[in-house]
């Protein structure tokens, strides 16, 4: 049997000698490292991200300006229709409210700022909406303006690409294997649809995991070869709270050490993505959290998230000043 310090050097020759992405068997072979080799993994996914991105870590602030009601089923989702929670639906926020969430953003000296809707995908008055949000937030506070809005048609990319969205988002959450165990009322196919329309246009194309809903580790490497096929510029990295009243809201969560393992994990494999800690760090990682920026992590969303409380912008500032990691503004390294 080949030894953790072996596999862990291959890596690494591989990795920051040859600048080569890992095949899906090294892969493997690193995920089924033992505990105590989590750390050394960390390190390694660490060196990793220093030596494809660079030091500076992107934040980000997201606001749900439209929450609740969505049709769809993802089990995982306190704003679906079909559960029982305590989520109430409400109507797109005014431009206003809009715009002052993006100048608190802005104060925190973060570079992006993601309009986040519960919808299947816009339909025509949600895409004017929209349209006349962009510039509004990014003349007005200089942020680049990010947007998730569900499924997408070509036509609707073009416009949201001619209009300046910098960003797409929007989440492959888990691999095409396990994805019908998750969701019934839209296919893993069409959100990978979505995800190469975005890349089409020339947005940069957010696509996240959750990690945490059941999956196997062999189904979460093979996310990671789904999301190298869609080629993102960002991977939000989710680990499931469980939601009250969701088809999940009784599963455990995700172990401290099992979460660095894949952050680390998503780093070796995704090299050159922009890898933001997103939903579920604070209550997963708990006193872990600064670790996990040295296992690969380089962005943050900071604040709240859609309908969970994240911790303070202040205490994530105060993570990344203690670390010694710039507050920057990334793209995918090319």
């Amino acid at each position: 049997m080949t030894s953790a310090r072996t596999l862990l050097a291959a890596a690494g020759d591989a990795l920051l000698d040859e600048r080569r992405q890992l095949k899906p068997e090294e892969l493997a072979a690193l995920a089924a490292l033992p505990d105590e080799n989590v750390p050394a993994l960390a390190a390694l996914a660490h060196e990793v991200r220093l030596a494809w991105c660079g030091p500076d870590v992107e934040v980000e602030g997201i606001i749900s300006a439209k929450t609740g009601g969505c049709p769809e089923d993802c089990h995982f989702c306190s704003q679906s229709a079909k559960f029982e929670s305590p989520v109430q639906a409400l109507p797109l926020l005014e431009p206003t409210e809009v715009l002052a969430a993006a100048r608190e953003t802005a104060q925190l000296g973060a570079s992006e700022f993601c309009l986040v809707l519960a919808i299947r995908g816009p339909d025509e008055r949600t895409m004017k909406k929209l349209l006349d949000l962009v510039p509004l937030v990014r003349d007005n506070t200089g942020l680049n303006v990010a947007i998730s809005a569900g499924i997408l048609t070509r036509e609707q990319a073009q416009r949201f690409a001619d209009a300046g969205v910098h960003r797409y988002n929007h989440n492959l959450e888990t691999a095409r294997s396990f994805f019908p165990q998750i969701v019934t009322t839209h296919s893993w196919e069409e959100r990978f649809d979505t995800c190469r329309l975005v890349r089409e246009f020339g947005m940069e194309l957010c696509c996240g995991a959750l990690l945490g809903m059941g999956e196997s580790h062999e189904q979460r490497l093979e996310l990671l070869g789904q999301l190298r096929d869609v080629e993102p510029a960002e991977v939000p990295l989710n680990f499931l709270n469980p939601r009250p009243g969701t088809p999940l809201g009784d599963r455990p969560l995700v172990e401290p050490l099992e979460a660095i393992r894949w952050i680390a994990m998503f780093r070796l494999g995704l090299p050159s993505v922009i890898l933001r800690y997103a939903g579920g760090r604070e209550v997963t990682l708990r006193e872990l959290q600064a670790m996990g920026m040295t296992a690969g992590i380089n962005a943050l969303i900071v604040g709240n998230y859609l309908t969970t409380l994240g911790r303070s912008p202040e205490e994530d500032l105060q993570m990344l000043e203690d670390l010694r990691m710039p507050v920057g503004v990334l793209s995918k390294v090319i």
